[in-house]
Order: structure tokens, then C-alpha cells, then sequence
């Protein structure tokens, strides 16, 4: 009964975790809740006069594609990987490997498969707004300028005094252009596109490398992870080509993508691995395991010869 309770109160718990993460994450994404940080240019800087590459919706890569990628092909792969490792399971009777059935209830059991495919769809989900979260509060933070910047401000030079390219305005209305397409300009650090497709394709490479184990596959996933990757690392080529993204933001991206990918795998779901065998221990539990052994005291001769001398003086 204690343990069911426990197991309740977690689940309550991790949904609280999960709905203020989505929350927090809607607030970054369509509110105005938090302000972005204006940062000044010089006048005329090369750096942001590129030419207005149109609507994300006009892109190579739209945000709906990159969305239905980074959310249905995890979803496909993981729920399609773990009902062949559950069906291979049961075929080879290989139960030491295979974690617990739960009983939630006196009706309710949870078998292995679902729990499996709910915790790593679950982290997977958790994972991808705690991506989008930090990508937004850091493109608050910073207000980055976009390589199109200027081209959309359409600042008035003349009226802010810019006679020099050194001249450096911190202006906050010296954009004349539309409001929306300016603040827009100013949340490119780091690149949401570039983090939310590596945090995908590294999640979805990890899990294909420590989950498959038949045989013949030695080729067949460093291919298929690799593969993953470079649509990943092409996504954000795209946007520093169209002019939407710098280097910069690309790569800080990726950083955060992969640095959440390879936390969430390595410490929370634990390489995706089961319920370890009873009879895998590690070494330093055998070790602590063993009987202990007496060993026989040896006396050595020049101690015993020390020890006669001292008899015969007293």
C-alpha cells in the first residue's frame, strides 16, 4: 500500500513538473510576459544590413516541418523500438533483463512496454520545452540582432545624427519599420531552430545506439545516427544561408541541444537501460561480498633468534 502511495504522489509530482514546463514555456513563446533586451548598432554595420529573407513559413525548412520532424519521428521510433525489444523479450524468455509489471490498483496493471514508452516519450517531451525555454530566455536576455536587422529597422540616419559608421545608437525607437518584424530581428541568440533539431536527432541517436542489439546492426546505426545528425547540422547551415540566423546563434544552439540531449539520456533515463540482473553486480559489490581470510601469522627467524637473547639476559 506504502508503495503504491509513493507511486502516486511521484506521478502527481512529475505532472506538476511537466505542466509548469509547458506553461513557462508558453508564456516565453506567445506572450509578451517578458520583454526582449534592446541592443544598439552602428550606423550602417555591415554585419546586420542583409537583405529581408521573408516569413519563417517561406523558408527551406518552415517551422511546421521541423516541428511534425522533431516531434513524430521520435515518437514513431521510440514506440516501434520498444515493441520489438518487448516482443523479443517474451519470444527468447528473457526475463532478467525485463523490468517489473506495476500494479496501480486492484484492476490497473502497467507492463514493461508501456512503461518504457511512456518515461521515454516522456523525458523526450520534457526535454523538448525545457529546450524551447532556455532558447527563449536567451534570446530575451541577449536581443541579438538578427543579419537582417537593419534592413527591416529602416532607421532614419539622418533624423539619429549618423554621420560617422563608429556612431553607435541605443535608441529604442529608432526602428521606423513594422514592430513585429523588428522585435522578431532582435530574438536570434541562440537558434531554436538549430537546438530543437540537434536535441532531437541526439536523443533519438542515443536511444537507437544503446536500444538495438541485434546482430547485422553494426553498420546499420552509425549510419542511420549519423544520418539524423546531418539533417540536424543542415538545418542550421539553412538559416545562417537565408540569412536568419549568424554562426553564432547556430552554434550556441547546438550547444544547448546537445548538452540537454546527453543529460537527460545519461542521467535521468540512464543510457535507456532496464532493470539491471540481479547477477550483474559491479565489481565493488563482489568485492564487498567476499568472506574475509585469515592469514597465519609466519614468525621470522631473526625475530625469534631477537627473542631467545632477551630470555637468556633477564
Amino acid at each position: 500500500m506504502s508503495f503504491q502511495f509513493t507511486l502516486t504522489i511521484m506521478l502527481y509530482f512529475q505532472m506538476v513538473i511537466m505542466a509548469g514546463t509547458v506553461m513557462l514555456a508558453y508564456y516565453f513563446e506567445y506572450t509578451d510576459t517578458f520583454t526582449v533586451n534592446v541592443q544598439g548598432f552602428f550606423c550602417f554595420d555591415s554585419s546586420y544590413t542583409k537583405p529581408y529573407p521573408g516569413p519563417d513559413e517561406s523558408s527551406d525548412i518552415p517551422p511546421v516541418l521541423l516541428l511534425s520532424l522533431v516531434t513524430g519521428v521520435p515518437v514513431l521510433v521510440i514506440i516501434v523500438g520498444e515493441t520489438v525489444v518487448f516482443c523479443l523479450q517474451v519470444a527468447t524468455r528473457d526475463f532478467e533483463n525485463q523490468e517489473k509489471t506495476l500494479l496501480t490498483g486492484d484492476c490497473c496493471y502497467i507492463n514493461p512496454l508501456v512503461r518504457r514508452t511512456v518515461r521515454f516519450l516522456g523525458i523526450y517531451t520534457f526535454g523538448l520545452f525545457a529546450t524551447d525555454i532556455f532558447v527563449n530566455a536567451g534570446q530575451v536576455v541577449t536581443g541579438n540582432l538578427a543579419p537582417h536587422f537593419l534592413t527591416v529597422c529602416k532607421p532614419n540616419y539622418t533624423a539619429l545624427g549618423c554621420h560617422q559608421l563608429t556612431q553607435f545608437i541605443t535608441d529604442g525607437n529608432a526602428c521606423t519599420g513594422n514592430p513585429d518584424l523588428v522585435v522578431k530581428a532582435r530574438r536570434t541568440f541562440p537558434s531554436k531552430e538549430a537546438a530543437l533539431s540537434i536535441y532531437g536527432a541526439m536523443y533519438l541517436a542515443m536511444y537507437i545506439t544503446s536500444t538495438i542489439k541485434a546482430k547485422g546492426t553494426r553498420l546499420a546505426k552509425p549510419v542511420l545516427c549519423l544520418g539524423l545528425m546531418c539533417l540536424a547540422f543542415l538545418t542550421g547551415i539553412n538559416r545562417v544561408a537565408e540569412y536568419r540566423n549568424h554562426w553564432s546563434d547556430v552554434i550556441a544552439g547546438f550547444l544547448i541541444g546537445i548538452s540537454i540531449a546527453v543529460f537527460l539520456v545519461v542521467c535521468v533515463v540512464n543510457n535507456f537501460k532496464g532493470r539491471q540482473a540481479e547477477h550483474e553486480k559491479s565489481p565493488i559489490d563482489n568485492l564487498a561480498q567476499m568472506p574475509m581470510i585469515s592469514i597465519p601469522r609466519v614468525e621470522s627467524p631473526l625475530e625469534k633468534n631477537h627473542l631467545t637473547a632477551f630470555a637468556e639476559v633477564t
